[in-house]
């Protein structure tokens, strides 16, 4: 398998996720001062906005003025998982759309700290912290690896099972001793 086809679904989603993060948090840049708030219908305001809101934490507004150390943790798990992510069989799709999915938030992330030195934030929902696309990704990144380890256990579970009940000729089993 050539290198192109061991990162095509990695270099597809990470890339895409960074272009549309980067491309919204410069729209919101140029057309909303900061802190500035917009909501297209007056109704849905206190539901849901757009706020132009700076982030020198991690997501969520979590831990502020610790961005050089969220700079250094980006670059290491984009590493890690460019590293592992061709090892990931390709059967295991939603584990490779997680890492994908993170490792496009987390770049996304990390090239706002490296040119601006902090993170565009605005995405606000309810009380919720105003967060970004790169955040968006990261968490359903984040929640679909637990899904994937928590499939694969099943998958792993369930073939325990069937090898137990169909014990292969030849091997001895109390089920069998018994006959």
């Amino acid at each position: 398998m050539n290198t192109w086809t061991r990162y095509r679904l990695l270099v597809l989603i990470a890339g895409g996720v960074i272009l549309l993060d980067q491309a919204t948090k410069a729209l919101i840049r140029q057309n909303l001062a900061l802190y500035e708030t917009w909501a297209p219908w007056p109704w849905l305001a206190p539901y849901a906005r757009i706020v132009h809101w700076y982030n020198t934490g991690v997501a969520f507004g979590l831990l502020q003025e610790r961005g050089q150390f969220f700079a250094i943790l980006a670059v290491l798990v984009a590493l890690v998982i460019v590293y592992y992510f061709p090892r990931i069989p390709s059967r295991e799709t939603w584990l490779r759309l997680a890492l994908s999915l993170q490792l496009g938030g987390a770049l996304g992330n990390l090239i706002d700290r490296l040119t601006l030195g902090h993170v565009t934030d605005f995405i606000s929902v309810g009380t919720f912290p105003v967060f970004n696309v790169a955040d968006a990704s990261i968490t359903i990144g984040t929640a679909l690896l637990i899904l994937s380890v928590w499939l694969q256990e099943r998958r792993e579970q369930r073939a325990q099972k069937v090898s137990n009940s169909h014990p292969e000729e030849g091997f001895s089993t109390p089920a069998n001793d018994q006959q």
